[in-house]
């Protein structure tokens, strides 16, 4: 059996990965999406459902606002009420997540997390069943939403208690909020939703194995996820990774190896996740502050990687791509003898693709442009000479992947955020 096909990492790990990510948008209120998983958990058992049935309401949950990411909304979690467009990022949520396999349950889910009971009504939308899993959810988020992280917890009980039963039927699912109503009088329930919500043992998510090639194609959605926030960064990972793919395959890498590589570019930027928006998008010259919190990006993406399964390699290769071999890059200022090859191929794949690519406000470099930047890196001790110089013999095929991999991206992007599509999420209500 190919390596590629054998067992690589688990899906837990993954979607850990990502809701820390998440986190990192908006960490005024961390952990919202384990609360939402925990308090849908505990809901679920007491509406006696099954496993199966468990298992993917606490995957929709672990990932239910990951479509806000791309909106405009850094503070999504802060949406008590029912917005008219509120339904926006959970389709698009859904959309990014329908494609891979194992999340296509937990997808269907998700797009309907935001729709209202309306007394019956919101069995169904546009002639399609509203899943009962999606209304749980639709109820712990609202829950997670109404704590209040700056009192003591038990004192807030009776008031949401009251709160949810005054919407029973209205809002929420006479069922759900039930079996809501027969669990929240427990107190030790809700100082573990606020201190340390956890997904049970029971689910066995750990068990749940990926394939190299599964795991290429979920962090493909992760890392839109993580482009699709700005314009400015739409298609900047699917640009890295074309080149540092073709880059490890012109060094002789195996296929495993490239396709390693790939989910490597994939995550690289990760760690802006905590970077706001606004420095993102900023066009002029970043101030101090600025600039240090954009080079911190690279260590959460250490901090992101580090703990899943299987990354070892990887981790190093996508969160040292801003080090150099002269010690004078960041976070960690390693040196040569501590960047493993595939570090040095990351750092030339996103310096190339960085200052080539067409940004909203500037046009990329040219060819001469480009390899005369690359060589000034190289003769200043910060850059692989051998990675440059096979960049350079090699600058049209990989110009060519670069620049085919961020068409597709900006293809992508624009197809998530299409006029139509974006009406019929906000008529859902």
């Amino acid at each position: 059996m190919s390596r590629c096909n054998q067992y690589f990492s688990n899906l837990y790990d993954l979607l850990v990965c990502i809701t820390k990510a998440v986190d990192l948008v908006s960490p005024e209120v961390p952990n919202h999406h384990w609360q939402v998983a925990y308090l849908s958990d505990h809901i679920a058992d007491t509406l006696r459902l099954p496993v199966e049935q468990k298992r993917t309401l606490v995957i929709a949950a672990l990932l239910h606002d990951v479509g806000a990411i791309i909106t405009s909304l850094d503070n999504f979690v802060f949406l008590e009420e029912e917005d008219p467009a509120i339904n926006y990022h959970a389709f698009l949520g859904a959309n990014l997540l329908s494609d891979f396999s194992l999340l296509s349950d937990a997808a269907t889910v998700i797009r309907y997390h935001h729709i209202p009971w309306h007394n019956g009504q919101g069995n169904s939308h546009r002639g399609e069943a509203i899943p009962l899993l999606s209304h749980i959810i639709h109820l712990a988020d609202k829950i997670a939403v109404r704590v209040n992280r700056n009192e003591c917890v038990i004192s807030q009980i009776n008031l949401i208690k009251a709160e949810i039963i005054s919407k029973r039927n209205s809002t929420f699912v006479p069922d759900i909020v039930d079996a809501f109503s027969e669990i929240c009088d427990q107190e030790a329930l809700w100082l573990d939703f606020v201190h340390k919500p956890e997904v049970p043992a029971d689910l066995s998510l750990e068990a749940i194995k990926l394939a190299l090639d599964e795991v290429v194609e979920l962090t493909q959605i992760f890392s839109r996820i993580i482009d699709f926030r700005s314009t400015f960064t739409a298609m900047h990972s699917a640009g890295v990774a074309a080149s540092a793919v073709k880059l490890a395959e012109l060094n002789g890498m195996s296929e495993a190896e490239c396709k390693m590589m790939r989910i490597a570019a994939n995550l690289h930027d990760i760690g802006k996740l905590a970077v706001p928006k606004k420095i993102l998008e900023k066009q002029d010259k970043l101030e101090p502050l600025e600039y240090d919190i954009i080079r911190s990006h690279s260590f959460y993406t250490y901090r992101l990687l580090k703990p899943i399964s299987g990354f070892e390699d990887i981790t190093q290769w996508a969160a040292y791509h801003h080090e150099k071999l002269n010690g004078r890059g960041y976070p960690f200022h390693l040196k040569a003898n501590s960047l493993p090859l595939g570090s040095r191929i990351m750092a030339v794949a996103d310096i190339f693709t960085a200052i080539t690519e067409d940004r909203p406000y500037r046009k990329g470099m040219s060819k001469e442009q480009a390899i005369a930047t690359l060589k000034g890196m190289v003769e200043s001790g910060a850059i692989s000479p051998s990675i440059c110089s096979l960049l350079v013999d090699n600058y049209e095929s990989v110009s060519c992947m670069r620049r085919e991999s961020a068409e597709r991206a900006v293809e992508n992007y624009h197809e998530l955020h299409a006029p139509k599509y974006i009406s019929a999420c906000a008529s859902s209500n």
